[in-house]
């Protein structure tokens, strides 16, 4: 999992609240357990105008124009704004998959659906809860400015607007911790390798019959 220290992003706006896990990777494209390939169907039914299925070739197919991340000026966001509820719905772990593959790094809202929120940490992205008013000043100033992006940074929690102005966030250490050494779950089990090894090792010594 890639380290999340200090990131600077230009900033897609999802002017959407409640947007549940199956807008985020509908349930067609939930048939592989890889990690990778799901950017490319991210808010698919939002994107495209046809229906999508596995194995289409996306390049055939007629975006949406007016859907946020097929404007021009949107297309290398790395950052997600949206509004309340985020990620709702049924607590698949492919939504946060196909974010951190289209290139998502954090999204900032007012409040996420708890189990998502718990899987992006555990995937390398880092969801900001920031006050609804503080939302509504950043969704009015992305819409003035071409471009606009924010600085995070996550080791003194903050989220640094053009202006250098500083907005506070709070984040649980243990999953800053995560974050910012770049550990999933395995990352964490794989620190112990050692005491694990002895421990195999020990016990099978007292086992041998197990062999």
């Amino acid at each position: 999992m890639k380290p999340f220290i200090t990131y600077t992003g230009i900033v897609a706006p999802l002017d959407r609240a409640n947007v549940d896990t199956d807008a985020i990777i509908p349930k067609q494209f939930l048939k592989s357990i890889k990690k990778t390939g799901f950017g490319p169907h991210l808010f698919d039914e939002w994107r495209y105008l046809d229906h999508g299925e596995p194995g289409m070739d996306i390049t055939q197919r007629k975006k949406n124009p007016e859907f946020v991340l097929n404007q021009p000026r949107f297309e290398k966001a790395t950052i997600l704004i949206a509004r309340e509820n985020f990620g709702c719905g049924s607590s698949r772990e492919h939504a946060p998959w196909a974010i951190e593959d289209y290139g998502f790094r954090a999204i900032l809202a007012p409040s996420f659906a708890d189990i998502f929120f718990s899987n992006c940490f555990k995937n390398g992205i880092l969801p900001i809860v920031l006050p609804t008013e503080t939302i509504d000043d950043l969704f009015k100033a992305i819409n003035k400015q071409e471009g606009y992006s924010l600085t995070i940074d996550l080791e003194n929690q903050f989220v640094i607007l053009p202006s250098d102005n500083k907005i506070n966030f709070q984040v649980d250490a243990f999953r800053k911790h995560c974050l910012v050494n770049g550990l999933d779950d395995i990352g964490l089990t794989m620190q112990h390798s050692e005491t694990i090894k002895a421990f195999e090792k020990n016990y099978y010594q007292k086992n041998s019959w197990l062999l």
